[in-house]
C-alpha cells in the first residue's frame, strides 16, 4: 500500500480535468504538498483558488513539450519544495485528424507531450525516489495504447509508447527489489472536453470517477488501472481472433473505429 497522507505529490496537467480532480483528492487525503504543472496561466490561477482551502498547493507554468522548461521547473521544485514522493504524469493532448492531415509540428508536439515528457519528467525525480528507496510513479496512458483507431494514429502511437515504457519501468524497479512503484492507467474516453464530439456506444467515463480510481490505484500499488474493466480484454481478443474478425467486432459491432468521426476536441 502507498499512503497519500504526508506525501508530496506532483501532477502534470493539474490545472484542469482529472488532473485538478486528482489534486483535490490527494489534498483531502492528507498530502502535505501538491505541486501542479500546467501550461495555462488561467487554469493555474483558477485551480489555486479552488484547491488552496484544502492544503498546500504550489503551481508552475510549464510547457512540457520543451525539455529545457521541464529541467528548469524540476530544479525549482527541488529547491522550493523538496523531494517528490508521488509523481502523476497526467498531461496529454490530441489532434484528432487523419494521419496525412497532421502537420510535422502537430506530430512532434503530440509525441513530445504524451510520450517524451513523462520519461523526461520521471528522469528528473526518480533519482530522489531511488535514493530514499520510496516513491510512486503513475502514468496516465489510455485504452488507445491497446488498440488502433482512425483519426487517432499519432495519439495512439504516443500512448502505445508510454504504455510500453511505463510497464518496463515497473519491471525494472521490481527486479532491483526497490520500493518504487509504477502504476499505468488505461482509461477509455473521458468527458473532460478533450474528446468533445466523440460518439460511442461504450459509455464515456466521468472525470470524477476516473480521478477517484486513479488515486485508489496508487494507494493500492496497482500495476494497471483499466477503465472500464472490459478494456483489459482487448489483448485477449487481439491474440485469439484473426485480424479481420477483430476489426469487424471492434469496428462494426462496437463501433470503436467510428468514434472519432465527429471529433471536435477542446476549443
Amino acid at each position: 500500500m502507498s499512503t497519500i497522507k504526508g506525501q508530496k505529490v506532483l501532477i502534470t496537467g493539474g490545472g484542469s480535468g482529472i488532473g485538478k480532480l486528482m489534486g483535490e483528492l490527494v489534498l483531502r487525503k492528507g498530502a502535505t504538498q501538491l505541486v501542479i504543472w500546467d501550461i495555462s496561466p488561467a487554469n493555474i490561477e483558477t485551480t489555486l483558488k479552488e484547491l488552496q482551502p484544502f492544503g498546500n498547493v504550489t503551481a508552475y507554468q510549464v510547457d512540457i513539450s520543451d525539455l529545457t522548461q521541464i529541467q528548469n521547473a524540476a530544479e525549482k521544485v527541488k529547491k522550493e519544495i523538496g523531494k517528490i514522493d508521488i509523481l502523476i504524469n497526467n498531461a496529454g493532448i490530441i489532434v484528432g485528424k487523419l494521419f496525412h492531415e497532421h502537420s510535422t509540428e502537430e506530430i512532434t508536439r503530440t509525441m513530445n507531450i504524451n510520450a517524451n515528457a513523462p520519461m523526461y519528467i520521471t528522469q528528473q525525480f526518480l533519482s530522489d525516489m531511488l535514493a530514499q528507496n520510496r516513491g510512486h510513479i503513475c502514468n496516465i496512458a489510455s485504452s488507445a495504447g491497446l488498440i488502433s483507431n482512425p483519426k487517432m494514429s499519432v495519439y495512439v502511437s504516443s500512448k502505445w509508447a508510454i504504455l510500453g515504457w511505463s510497464d518496463s519501468l515497473r519491471i525494472e524497479m521490481q527486479q532491483q527489489k526497490l520500493n518504487v512503484h509504477v502504476t499505468t492507467v488505461t482509461p477509455y474516453y473521458i468527458s473532460t472536453g478533450m474528446f468533445d464530439g466523440v460518439r460511442s456506444i461504450v459509455p464515456i467515463l466521468k472525470p470524477e470517477k476516473v480521478a477517484k480510481k486513479v488515486i485508489e490505484g496508487i494507494e493500492k500499488n496497482k500495476i494497471f488501472v483499466s477503465m472500464p474493466w472490459s478494456v483489459r480484454f482487448v489483448r485477449f481478443g487481439q491474440a485469439l481472433m484473426p485480424i479481420w474478425l477483430f476489426d469487424w467486432f471492434i469496428g462494426d459491432v462496437m463501433g470503436i473505429y467510428k468514434t472519432m468521426q465527429h471529433f471536435k476536441g477542446r476549443k
